[in-house]
């Protein structure tokens, strides 16, 4: 029985290397669709933690990984050797950008190497890190042939960005649809035939260079069009007018508008980092992404605006920054999730601290929090610690926050996400 054969019956065996905010909710998708799948992860803890079927992902139940474990469809091990009986390999691990902003491979290399001494033919191997286009062709597959087996003869090779948005109740890893591109039109449709096991829709393209663009593109788009209301939002500041008030009233047309909305900075593993790879590759080819770069400028720019303008909303209140005590409210990268990474919230509390505030916080969903390697002390959202501060300053508006006692209790709120819309004036500034 061909490797086609063994997906579409769903004796496929699949192996998820790197079980994140992307790979463990894949995996289990896999094996809700009743394939034997195994993840791999050098955390310890995190295959600890799947093979007692509790869940690290807000957006896996634990229920449903702990019934996956216990049928037997799913399990986790840090042993690359499980690839040797596997049908197919899909990669799930971090692309970050070093100090350079220029995108950092490493991660991709070394898990690819982990998996070449276990591969065999017949099999798929496929990519779902966010990177730049021509990386599986150019970074991931040499590294697969090093072992002697083809690409295209032997195995099949494919990209398929991740699409995941965490906390979203509505487009999660089923029904989000899934772009596929493989290196020859044969690893296309093998991969394709893979995906839509468990994937309501999906999507194959030409190559996997049409697939790593894609995602560049769907996020780079969010990116500029945040910039250019982030950009509005500082002459609308100088002009007046409320930006808030100006997006609503766009929105009322049916046609050639999407709203964007402005904010603290950007934050997530995607949006603020993707833009980079697309800039970077662009200057292999001697071509300026300058509109993009414009928009990272700006984006980049909005926590130092943020402190700027608290600054001068407690200059108003007769305070100076270097003597308050700012309660940052919410630090995930974005609402109702317990996630940092790339968070507007860490630069924000870095340039609180250089200039000398005191800085504390409260997440209900973070526990720990450091900025620029100082840990910053969490507080509980009571009346007492609202009272205490000479500020609460709104960066992350998760929905379990008494937005009430928070206007209440407060001397000064700065809210930068309009999470008070209905309560500007008084004690409430807006971005």
């Amino acid at each position: 029985m061909g490797l086609l054969e063994r997906i579409e019956d769903g004796t496929a065996v699949l192996v998820v290397v790197g079980l994140g905010y992307v790979g463990l909710p894949l995996a289990v998708e896999m094996a809700g669709a009743g394939h034997r799948v195994v993840g791999v992860d050098l955390s310890t803890e995190k295959v600890g933690l799947v093979n007692a079927g509790s869940s690290y992902i807000p957006d896996v139940a634990a229920g449903d990984l702990s019934d996956l474990v216990s049928r037997g469809l799913l399990s986790a091990t840090t042993d690359f050797a499980c690839v040797a009986d596997a049908d197919a390999v899909v990669i799930c691990v971090p692309t970050p950008l070093n100090d350079n902003k220029e995108p950092d491979v490493s991660f991709m290399e070394a898990a690819t190497r982990a998996i070449v001494p276990y591969l065999h033919s017949d099999m798929l191997v496929t990519l779902e890190s966010t990177t730049y286009p021509g990386t599986t062709e150019e970074v991931i597959q040499p590294i697969l042939e090093s072992g002697g087996l083809k690409v295209g003869a032997d195995i099949y090779l494919a990209f398929s960005p991740e699409r995941v948005d965490p906390g979203n109740p509505v487009w999660q890893t089923r029904n989000t649809p899934k772009v596929v591109g493989g290196i020859t039109s044969e690893c296309t449709r093998i991969a394709t035939a893979l995906y839509g096991r468990y994937i309501d829709t999906v999507v194959p393209v030409s190559s996997a260079r049409a697939a790593e663009m894609t995602k560049l593109l769907e996020n780079t788009f969010r990116g500029v069009n945040i910039a250019l209301v982030n950009e509005l939002l500082m002459l609308c500041e100088r002009m007046h007018i409320n930006i808030w008030e100006v997006i609503e009233a766009a929105k009322t047309k049916p046609f050639g508008f999407m709203p964007f909305y402005p904010g603290p900075g950007l934050g997530g593993h995607c949006i603020p980092v993707d833009p980079f790879y697309l800039s970077w590759k662009a200057r292999q080819y001697d071509f300026r992404t300058e509109f993009i770069d414009l928009s990272g400028r700006v984006n980049e720019n909005m926590p130092y605006y943020v402190v700027g303008r608290l600054m001068d909303a407690l200059n108003l209140h007769h305070k100076s920054l270097s003597d308050s005590r700012v309660l940052v409210l919410g630090v995930a990268y974005k609402p109702d999730i317990d996630d940092t990474r790339q968070s507007p919230a860490i630069r924000i509390a870095e340039l609180l601290l250089e200039k000398g505030a005191e800085v504390v916080y409260c997440d209900p969903y973070v526990e720990r929090f450091a900025a620029g390697g100082t840990e910053i002390f969490r507080v509980e959202l009571t009346a007492e610690e609202l009272k205490a501060a000479d500020v609460a300053l709104v960066v992350t508006p998760h929905k379990l926050f008494d937005y009430e006692m928070i206007v209440r209790e407060s001397a000064l709120v700065f809210d930068t996400r309009n999470a008070l819309w209905n309560h500007a004036g008084g004690n409430v500034v807006r971005l």
